[in-house]
């Protein structure tokens, strides 16, 4: 019986189900350790692949938020948010602020202009990847209201943004976020 055992055991699917789980829980490991580090893992394509380092630093260019009712269920079913730690289910986005209070921004099919600046790859898109219809904030002059915050992504023309959702109210953002390492 003893050899029997033996040969189950170092058949090459039980060897390769001890990688898998030994991958699996190593994994699972290290996004805990770097939750608790305070280092946000972002694949997305709004911004570099890399470790980014949650900071006190007020001066901060980009925010971890949870998007706002209807966006954040629309972003969640649509696929452009994992499952994660947000009210609704998702995971927070993390995007660059492009406009604070006191900022002047047209949002217009050219993209967003801040104080009289076109952004690169902001243009709001008629559809998603999946050819699904997508609606914009709506076009025109907004001067950015005490309390709210623009974010939108100049890296990918794609970005889920305030292209779509408009602003954000600071009282959403969950961390502000520094660049620790990209690719």
């Amino acid at each position: 019986m003893a050899g029997l055992l033996d040969r189950v055991r170092n058949t090459r699917f039980a060897v390769v189900r001890r990688i898998g789980s030994v991958v699996v829980i190593v994994s699972a490991g290290t996004f805990q350790l770097c939750g608790l580090l305070g280092i946000r893992i972002n694949t997305s394509p709004s911004l570099p692949v890399g470790l980014y380092l949650v900071t006190t630093e007020g001066n901060a260019n980009l925010v971890e938020f949870c998007p706002a009712e209807p966006f954040a269920a629309l972003s969640l079913v649509r696929g452009y948010r994992s499952p994660g730690a947000c009210p609704d289910g998702g995971t927070p986005l993390l995007k660059p602020i492009v406009a604070k209070c006191g900022d002047v921004v047209e949002l217009s099919a050219r993209g967003i202009c801040v104080n009289g600046r076109l952004l690169a790859n902001t243009a709001p898109l008629a559809k998603d990847t999946e050819g699904r219809p997508l609606k914009s904030w709506p076009l025109g002059h907004f001067e950015v209201a005490p309390g709210t915050i623009w974010v939108a992504s100049s890296y990918d023309s794609r970005s889920f943004d305030s292209r779509y959702f408009g602003p954000i109210s600071i009282v959403a953002i969950r961390n502000r976020v520094k660049v620790l390492l990209t690719l």
